[in-house]
């Protein structure tokens, strides 16, 4: 608004100075007139990135603490191979005196947890809450880490410690960097934007791993709806020297979570194309790995689910067992199963949720921290995870 003090008393004197008082008003108008056409062609509207956080509190959240019921050994792990002796019989997830937990809660879908030992730690993501969560070992305290998280999906860490993240509503896998800042890994293939990137894995060479399917642009949920700009779902690595994005492989229905086996000469990938008919797959595939090329083959059905079930999730720990999540399908089948490097079924952790994703945290990594859909469980076992993420 133009001050009135600074326009002179005298227009006269004004006019005698060689201005015109309309013609000084006219020119304002215009002047006015070209702001408002300028700013409104620099201005982009764009859609909010994904569902903003309303975290469910109508409702009390579930009780923390041992499982209802659960008593040594616990009733919630289940051997294949059961025996009248003390203890489940060759199922490693039983340690002695403990039991299932759930030590936190009331998150719409807990998915993609990583455990970071420098800090005691577990980071997950609570997807349509559009935040990633920090559970702190050493007291219990849960806090929001990142919120808008773009819909953040499967998470892992490298070898120097960063945090990597799979992002819906942007469509991308990122990294964050030791002083916060956000690097952006991949975010595009042959000039066409990523479906929506949904777990991700780095090897000892630095190459970076993830999946690709669609579930983040299927709806407002979990993402952003959109529409599919690359025809496959693929599976791709980033070369960790020249930062190249490949497709290793790209016959998947819907590619999911995944995993190196601890030597790093084998690869397992799910694949949840289930969801999306009933005679496509749900079950886990292994692959050798040629890392140093980055390059698999030798692909073979390792474990099939029991469907309506699906696995979404999977780890391994140092001897090469297998620890996958289930859910999705009958309650009974709800939790973990851990199977043998040959794809034998050792046992069942039972979860009275569907389970997401699971990771091995804790001192020693001898604690499995499982993702079921409003809350974070863990339990210690009698193996230590891989040591590789």
């Amino acid at each position: 608004m133009t001050n009135r003090r600074q326009i002179p008393d005298d227009a006269m004197s004004v006019e005698a100075e060689g201005f015109d008082r309309r013609t000084l008003l006219k020119g304002a108008a215009a002047l006015a007139a070209t702001a408002v056409t300028t700013q409104a062609a620099s201005g982009e509207t764009v859609p909010p990135l994904g569902q903003t956080g309303t975290p469910s509190r109508a409702t009390a959240p579930l009780p923390l603490g041992p499982l209802p019921g659960s008593r040594y050994p616990d009733s919630h792990l289940e051997s294949a191979h059961p025996k009248t002796s003390f203890g489940p019989a060759g199922f490693p997830a039983f340690a002695g005196t403990m039991a299932v937990e759930r030590v936190a809660t009331g998150f719409r879908w807990a998915e993609g947890p990583v455990y970071f030992p420098a800090g005691r730690y577990v980071l997950f993501s609570d997807i349509p809450n559009n935040r990633i969560m920090r559970f702190s070992e050493d007291d219990g305290h849960v806090s929001v880490y990142r919120q808008p998280s773009m819909n953040s999906n499967g998470n892992t860490i490298d070898r120097e410690g960063r945090l990597l993240t799979c992002e819906h509503s942007g469509r991308r896998v990122t990294r964050t960097e030791l002083d916060g800042s956000i690097t952006i890994i991949a975010d595009k293939y042959n000039g066409k934007r990523l479906n929506s990137p949904n777990d991700v894995v780095v090897a000892s060479d630095g190459s970076i791993w993830f999946t690709d399917p669609v579930y983040g642009i299927g709806g407002f949920y979990e993402g952003v709806k959109a529409t599919p700009e690359q025809e496959k779902h693929n599976v791709y690595r980033v070369d960790p020297k020249s930062g190249d994005i490949k497709v290793v492989v790209d016959d998947f229905v819907e590619p999911n979570g995944l995993a190196f086996s601890p030597d790093e000469k084998k690869i397992y990938i799910i694949d949840t194309g289930f969801t999306d008919g009933p005679d496509n797959p749900s079950h886990i595939r292994v692959f050798d790995v040629d890392l140093a090329a980055g390059k698999l083959s030798n692909s073979k059905v390792f474990a099939e689910m029991p469907k309506p079930s699906i696995t979404d999730g999977l780890r391994t720990d140092r001897d090469g067992r297998v620890w996958c999540s289930v859910g999705w399908g009958d309650p009974n089948e709800d939790g973990v199963r851990c199977y043998t490097a040959e794809g034998d079924l050792l046992g069942k952790i039972h979860i009275p949720e569907t389970v997401a994703n699971l990771c091995f945290g804790g001192q020693q990594r001898n604690r499995l921290y499982i993702c079921g859909s409003s809350s974070l469980y863990a339990v210690y076992t009698s193996v230590q995870g891989a040591l590789k993420p």
